[in-house]
């Protein structure tokens, strides 16, 4: 089954996150975008509690359920930590 993988982190680990992709065979694409976490209020700096909110960078991966166990298995040792992830099931996806 093809899933979504959608991994959250903190801007320090950008470049060992892409490195760490872009070296996966198991990995053919993906895409990245700026977001804001909102509500961890622990660990957070001054000006992200004045503003309420922390810069993340979220990449997303479409890649079978396997190749995404192996992927997050080797994120700690290849990345670092403070990773937040999540899967979900993608019913279709193709190009048009």
């Amino acid at each position: 089954m093809t899933t979504l993988l959608v991994l959250n982190i903190t801007p320090e680990l950008e470049e060992d996150l892409v490195d760490y992709l872009l070296s996966s065979a198991d990995v053919s694409g993906f895409t990245s975008y700026p977001v804001h976490g909102h509500g961890e209020q622990h660990n957070l700096s001054i000006a992200e509690q004045v503003s309420g909110r922390r810069k993340r960078l979220q990449f997303e991966i479409l890649l079978a359920e396997e190749q995404a166990k192996n992927l997050i298995a080797g994120l700690t040792d290849q990345v670092g930590r403070g990773i937040h992830y999540w899967q979900l099931p993608v019913i279709a996806s193709g190009r048009v």
